[in-house]
């Protein structure tokens, strides 16, 4: 195998995780939102959970949210957790992009219909799928 092609993926997949982590940079949420998402962990789990597995939602919407589910289980993160900040900060704002992909495709109402935690929590999902 010809060492430039070797060279060429290794800066390739370099430049990806670079743009991806500044990707994530931009979309995170304030210091506040990032307690809160901890905060309403548990509550957060179930709903991703209930909102997979509802076959009335559309089957793209079924399939990010399985790939979320998939993500967080896995023990390699996109940003490394020695990394402050955005080292624990990185799935905060993964699953922050995938409810905001959720509420655009299926609606807000589909959140609410799957939350079981409490109206303070439900408020906090609501901001960081940016449903005002």
């Amino acid at each position: 195998m010809p060492w430039d092609i070797v060279i060429a993926v290794v800066v390739g997949l370099g430049v990806v995780w670079v743009v991806l982590v500044a990707a994530l940079w931009i979309a995170k949420p304030d210091e506040m939102q990032l307690r809160d998402a901890l905060r309403i962990l548990p509550d957060l789990v179930g709903l991703l959970r209930r909102v997979a597995a509802d076959r009335s939602l559309p089957q793209g919407v079924r399939v990010r949210v399985w790939l979320l589910i998939a993500y967080l289980a896995m023990p390699i993160d996109l940003v490394p957790d020695v990394i402050p900040v955005m080292g624990y900060a990185d799935d905060a704002v993964v699953v922050m992009l995938v409810l905001r992909s959720v509420v655009r495709r299926a609606g807000a109402e589909a959140l609410e219909r799957h939350w079981r935690g409490s109206a303070d929590g439900l408020a906090v999902v609501r901001r960081l799928a940016g449903v005002r």
